[in-house]
């Protein structure tokens, strides 16, 4: 079973950016992902990235802001977020699948905890 912990979470200005990170323990062979909860509204998909990391899928409304990495070696995947703003504040989950989509979001079997993200004006 894979234990997903996120960080990297925290309060930032509008304009400055912020890198996420998660590390899996257990399990092997999975894609990886990253969604966004903010108060009151559903859990929504933000970006994946293939197991090899040779294959993204980003959500249009962050194409170009964010960016998702990962580093096999480490078990770990990353999100860069650049110009954050007060819409971008919201809790971020990890989670990882054992099938990737090219064109359409991750369909996660394991989620991490999620780290607060707080974008203030």
């Amino acid at each position: 079973q894979v234990r997903l912990e996120e960080s990297g979470g925290g309060v930032v200005q509008a304009g400055e950016s912020l890198r996420l990170s998660c590390t899996a323990s257990g399990g092997t062979m999975y894609h990886m992902g990253w969604f966004r909860q903010a108060p009151g509204a559903e859990r929504v998909f933000l970006a994946s990235i293939s197991f090899s990391g040779g294959n993204t899928h980003y959500e249009e409304s962050v194409k170009g802001r964010f960016a998702i990495s990962r580093d096999p070696a480490k078990n770990a995947a990353y999100l860069q977020m650049s110009d954050l703003q007060p819409e971008d504040t919201a809790t971020y989950y990890c989670a990882t699948a054992h099938t990737f989509h090219y064109d359409s979001p991750l369909v996660p079997d394991a989620w991490g905890q999620g780290t607060q993200v707080t974008v203030s004006s």
